[in-house]
């Protein structure tokens, strides 16, 4: 068998590619991409089967270049999500001093969530941006001259040959960042579990007063809750907005199905990005009325309305 192809935000020792060796096989080949973008293009051309990326951090919240290109491009499917406890050290090359620290390299979701630290620890340090926290990590080793340390996770520290300078660097011990399993639009969906979150990107019309409590109503009069939702311009023009969101449930639950009826009745554009097992499996909780036999029982009783009777 061919093994399976999957790319990822690089380079090797990303926090990515820890959430990838969830989901993959020892025969899989990881292919890592420079970004985000880049490691979804490999899936758009047929490069990989399958790309591993983030998607929400428990402190930065939404990740902008994950969002955007799942919405910028020809379809897409999410299949699986995962989550990576986040752990950051400090990291240089042999014979740095702490005190020695005056430029430090990462992604800018890494710096954010040490900002706190690395003020109390060293001060007004300059942020030398990074594709990734591993890539930081990568430069160093590779001679970079223009930081002296690198936030990375203790995996790639080890991995490019660096001296760890301090442990723990992160301000909040329980971050967590959720990455995603993304697909060509034609991978089968994954069955329906007890736990699952659908994921939508949703444009509102931009003249008409209410629209937004229009389209959360579609959710709410559901009973579909909202376990995400995030604002992106459209890019056409100021003022123009669309929304990312995840909800409870899949699409094969009538009560999304009737979700996704109603926002297609009253926006300009719905795309389903995909309907996946949530990666906590906390059963979702169903509000009275809202079960599928429910529906099932409603329909029912309108088409025994309309018989005609002898």
């Amino acid at each position: 068998m061919v093994p399976m192809r999957f790319s990822y935000l690089g380079p090797r020792g990303t926090f990515t590619q820890m959430a990838l060796m969830q989901v993959s096989s020892d025969e899989s080949e990881h292919v890592p991409a420079v970004d985000v973008p880049a490691a979804l293009r490999m899936v758009r051309r047929g490069e990989t089967d399958f790309a591993v990326v983030p998607i929400e951090n428990s402190v930065e919240g939404g990740v902008n270049a994950t969002i955007d290109s799942l919405s910028n491009g020809s379809a897409l499917r999410i299949v699986g999500e995962m989550l990576v406890p986040i752990t950051f050290v400090l990291a240089a090359p042999q014979g740095t001093r702490l005190e020695d620290v005056k430029r430090i390299s990462t992604h800018p979701h890494g710096w954010a969530q040490c900002q706190n630290w690395i003020a109390d620890n060293l001060g007004d340090v300059i942020h030398v941006p990074a594709t990734s926290t591993a890539a930081a990590a990568a430069a160093m080793a590779g001679g970079a001259t223009n930081f002296d340390a690198a936030l990375c996770n203790p995996l790639s520290a080890e991995q490019y040959g660096l001296t760890v300078l301090a442990e723990g660097v992160a301000d909040n011990p329980d971050a967590v960042t959720r990455f995603i399993t993304v697909g060509p639009e034609n991978v089968p969906l994954p069955e329906r579990t007890p736990s699952d979150k659908t994921t939508l990107q949703v444009q509102l019309p931009s003249d008409e007063s209410g629209a937004l409590l229009t389209m959360l109503e579609q959710f709410a009069t559901r009973g579909v809750n909202l376990s995400r939702i995030e604002s992106r311009p459209v890019g056409d023009s100021l003022g123009r907005y669309q929304f990312s969101i995840d909800c409870e449930g899949h699409v094969a639950d009538e009560r999304v199905q009737a979700v996704l009826i109603g926002l297609h009745r009253t926006c300009p554009l719905v795309r389903f990005f995909g309907s996946y097992p949530s990666a906590h499996q906390i059963p979702v909780k169903l509000r009275p009325g809202t079960a599928d036999q429910d529906f099932s029982s409603a329909r029912s009783w309108v088409a025994g309305l309309l018989e005609t009777k002898d």
